[in-house]
């Protein structure tokens, strides 16, 4: 399909999504490309029920809540997201737009804010062959919902802090945890692992170090035996039900290396006062922006959505005379 815009937002991370807000204020509209399934990025990816302290008004508030609060928050101005597939074609075109290809979608636009974090990402699954077989429904990379695993028998793979933490977190949920760690010593809080230890004398928590997984064995898409092996090779199977791996995520800028951007490693050279990359009318934001003493923080990357919208604003309209938007006067649409 062909989509027209005033700004593609390449990247449906947190700091995405408010620059489809700030676009919206400023009378623009957006597409917005991710080439994750779902919006909300590294939030919605790996984290999505942990809490975050440092998000201005809110003590604390989880990290799917946020990515909801922004979706509302963008829903007004009617942004178009097309996700699962990265931008795999990049062209600026002799009047100043741009022609995006993502899949079988054509974006033209007046202008582009990369929003992408740290690019394109995926879990880094265990050398498993049959592994996507289970994967939906009795294996995953990440906790979107802690009552999936009311009442099941749960395996747990990995030694950060993802991994103790959501041992801890699900064994008053499940049936029983197992924790397979490939170290005899956890890489996570050491509050968290003495908690986990804790939990294997006295609670439902079985942890088996040093191991990794070896087999997974089920009917269709549910899975019912894992098989693990210590350092010896000596293998033992139990029941389990569900199976989540915590192995960290393999990022990769893709096709926006060859875009002709000014890289630093894995991340854009940017003019921090207006978030200007090397090319005229593409602004980049969030953490794939960088620039001399940058924060990577969402709080940062909200900030730089802002200057990033001044600079496109002057791009696509030159002749239009900037104003700075009060929300409180001048309101949202209704949605």
């Amino acid at each position: 399909m062909e989509y027209t815009t005033d700004i593609a937002v390449i990247g449906a991370g947190p700091v995405g999504l408010f620059t489809v807000f700030e676009a919206g204020m400023a009378g623009y509209n957006c597409v917005v490309i991710d080439s994750l399934e779902e919006i909300g990025g590294q939030l919605s990816a790996l984290y999505p029920e942990k809490p975050i302290y440092d998000i201005p008004g809110h003590a604390k508030i989880l990290a799917a809540d946020l990515v909801k609060q922004l979706e509302d928050q963008a829903a007004p101005f009617k942004p178009t997201y097309l996700l699962g597939k990265a931008v795999d074609n990049f062209h600026k075109n002799d009047d100043g737009t741009f022609t995006l290809k993502s899949g079988e979608n054509t974006v033209h636009a007046r202008g582009i804010c990369l929003a992408a974090g740290g690019g394109m990402f995926a879990p880094r699954k265990p050398p498993l062959d049959n592994i996507e077989q289970f994967e939906g429904q009795s294996v995953f990379y990440a906790v979107r919902g802690k009552e999936r695993f009311k009442d099941e028998t749960l395996v747990i793979a990995g030694g950060g802090d993802s991994a103790a933490d959501w041992a801890v977190e699900l064994a008053p949920l499940a049936k029983h945890v197992h924790v397979i760690h490939r170290r005899a010593q956890f890489r996570a809080a050491e509050e968290t692992v003495q908690q986990l230890h804790h939990l294997a004398e006295h609670g439902n928590v079985t942890i088996h170090t040093p191991c990794q997984l070896k087999a997974l064995t089920g009917t269709g898409k549910q899975l019912e035996k894992v098989t693990i092996a210590d350092l010896e090779g000596q293998e033992t199977t139990f029941d389990a039900s569900k199976l989540l791996c915590f192995f960290g995520i393999s990022p990769s800028l893709g096709p926006i290396t060859g875009w002709g951007l000014d890289m630093n490693k894995k991340t854009v050279n940017v003019d921090p006062t207006t978030m200007k990359t090397n090319i005229d009318g593409v602004t980049a934001v969030g953490d794939i922006a960088e620039y001399g003493h940058k924060l990577h923080l969402i709080l940062t990357g909200f900030a730089e959505s802002a200057l990033a919208i001044k600079t496109l604003q002057g791009y696509m309209d030159p002749d239009k005379k900037f104003k700075v938007v009060y929300s409180t006067s001048k309101g949202v649409p209704n949605s």
